[in-house]
């Protein structure tokens, strides 16, 4: 019979452990809970949403058989060897601390808001290079070199409130943590085992990565969602891998954008200029950064 403690390089979550860490009057994270597999934690968490769950629930699986992606892709994880957790936020209601409700306009800043998070608990802990390629993607290398490989995605789910408030918010992180090479889901992907990460560690990883959430999602409550006023725009662009860089963009409509991304507006749309020098803001597209021709 197998067990979780088989692979010693790949140890299992401790809800209970997590919890006592996490879980704390009067702050966002209200109940850790880890399973062994799902289909896909943002699924379960948009259920437990329409139900009625409170803000701050965060699901963890140890293995995930249909995870979802952008533009309605799949994948499927090994076992423990990367963080799949999703976390309920209610930004549409007027919280504990009598901030208002985020207008809806502003809840693309969400997707966002966790990649930065992503990324300074990944570079913290496990001191490899990492940049974030708009708008969900965490790209990683090792200290010293270029970030190109792609080793965490981000998926927000807006769920209609029971109550009757402002759609919830269900976001859905994947870190690749100790794959192998022979386990990775695309040709451009990578882990932090790989990228030569100082920390493969789970439970630290996704204590930093949840208190960052925490500490960023307060600071754009209190600012009602302005990403300027919270200081979550100039986070994002010190980050941002995709900023300053020539890209091409495959849009949802099935055209495609070519151009320089110049900036990110106050909704959170990547701007990109391309040859006839007219701005144009994107809300979602699938990003591909272009290098120049050696």
């Amino acid at each position: 019979m197998s067990s979780a403690y088989s692979d010693l390089g790949r140890p299992p979550l401790s809800a209970a452990s997590l919890a006592r860490a996490l879980v704390r009057p009067g702050e966002l994270w209200t109940e850790v809970r880890v399973v062994s597999s799902t289909g896909s934690t943002n699924t379960d968490v948009a259920a437990a949403a329409a139900d009625g769950a409170a803000e701050g629930l965060v699901l963890l699986a140890e293995q995930q058989v249909a995870g979802k992606g952008r533009l309605g892709r799949t994948w499927i994880s090994p076992p423990r060897a990367g963080l799949h957790v999703s976390v309920l936020l209610r930004p549409g209601r007027t919280d504990p601390d009598g901030h208002r409700p985020v207008p809806p306009a502003r809840y693309g800043w969400l997707t966002l808001l966790a990649a930065v998070a992503l990324r300074d608990a990944v570079h913290r802990l496990a001191e490899v290079s990492a940049a974030v390629k708009w708008p969900n993607d965490l790209l990683v290398g090792p200290a010293g070199e270029p970030a190109t490989g792609k080793c965490a995605g981000i998926l927000a789910e807006m769920v209609p409130d029971p109550d009757g408030a402002g759609p919830a918010v269900v976001l859905g992180i994947g870190l690749n943590v100790t794959l192998r090479a022979d386990e990775l889901p695309r040709a451009d992907a990578t882990s932090l085992a790989l990228a030569g990460g100082t920390c493969t560690d789970r439970d630290p990883l996704l204590r930093a990565l949840l208190r960052g959430l925490a500490d960023w999602y307060g600071r754009y409550r209190g600012a009602g969602g302005d990403p300027v006023g919270s200081g979550l725009a100039a986070a994002y662009r010190r980050v941002s891998g995709t900023l300053g860089s020539e890209v091409r963009v495959e849009l949802p409509d099935g055209g495609t954008l070519v151009g320089r991304a110049i900036d990110v507006d106050d909704d959170g749309r990547l701007v990109v200029t391309p040859a006839d020098g007219r701005p144009v803001p994107l809300a979602a597209g699938d990003v591909t950064h272009v290098r120049p021709a050696c």
